[in-house]
């Protein structure tokens, strides 16, 4: 008994001392994710705390990381002082406008690609690609010229067609559906069902968790979009929240609390759509299948 017990003790210690390198490792492992997601999350929660200070506190020397004072009303100031509505609603108008297009034109091409057999398709599709190699700067001037010449200056259209068409989304979308099984399609054919028919009643259900990302991403692009707004505008009546914000930007000097007062509020609505897109993109990112192709 004795023997057996002596025999035993090595394995036994060897297991605690595994145990406890595991626990060890899992505590790193946790620490240094959690000072990751604090690095990332710092920026935000500098915007919050220089939104309810001063502006004067904002500049002063040396810098405060929470508040002297602690001045609520700036948010208050930031949607009164400006027409602050109207910027929303132009954002949430163009945001929307251009995240369905994308959805609906990439659905459609990328089961073109994955699905449809014709001649050159691979070429196409690899020309198509390269337009993401293309800077958004490079384009601005024709597509301006364009929509001059359209005479869509200044209106929702002319902010909404030119960027409503993503090569990436195309192919998010090919590569998710290449992993849906085409005996799928061949039933549904069977039964009699047109190509539109099986994209829509089997495709689209099937490839919502790319759907959801490509949607999340779209509409967070453009929702911050400067550039394009920017140009494509002429004035107050068509801007977006991120053209409005520069108005606190005058030659008295620049209120950098109501900037950041109004930068916080326009993050509600990206922050809400990723909350109840959250399960779908869990699920788009852990399904492995939809990223590997055939």
């Amino acid at each position: 008994m004795t023997t057996d017990a002596a025999s035993r003790h090595p394995h036994s210690q060897s297991r605690n001392r595994h145990r406890i390198l595991r626990r060890i490792g899992t505590f790193v492992s946790y620490a240094g994710l959690s000072l990751i997601a604090l690095l990332f999350l710092f920026p935000f929660f500098w915007m919050v705390s220089n939104a309810v200070r001063s502006n004067t506190e904002v500049l002063a020397v040396p810098v405060r990381i929470l508040p002297e004072e602690y001045q609520w009303g700036n948010f208050v100031e930031a949607l009164v002082s400006l027409p602050f509505g109207t910027f929303l609603l132009n954002s949430f108008v163009v945001a929307c406008g251009v995240t369905a297009i994308v959805i609906v034109v990439s659905c459609l091409s990328a089961y073109a690609f994955a699905r449809l057999r014709f001649p050159g398709r691979e070429g196409l599709l690899l020309t198509y690609l390269s337009t993401l190699m293309i800077p958004q700067v490079m384009l601005v001037i024709p597509l301006f010229l364009l929509v001059s010449k359209l005479g869509w200056i200044n209106t929702y259209h002319g902010m909404i067609l030119p960027v409503a068409f993503s090569s990436f989304g195309t192919f998010l979308l090919r590569q998710f559906i290449l992993g849906i099984p085409n005996d799928l399609d061949e039933a549904a054919m069977m039964d009699g069902a047109s190509r539109l028919r099986i994209l829509v009643r089997v495709i689209v259900p099937l490839a919502m968790p790319a759907i959801g990302l490509l949607s999340l991403f779209t509409f967070i692009a453009q929702w911050k979009s400067f550039l394009w707004p920017l140009i494509a505008t002429s004035g107050l009546e068509k801007a977006t929240l991120p053209l409005g914000l520069t108005l606190f930007q005058t030659q008295q000097g620049t209120a950098w609390n109501y900037i950041m007062a109004g930068a916080t509020i326009s993050m509600v609505p990206g922050v809400i759509l990723a909350i109840v897109l959250q399960r779908v993109i869990y699920k788009g990112i852990s399904v492995g299948s939809g990223f590997g192709g055939r």
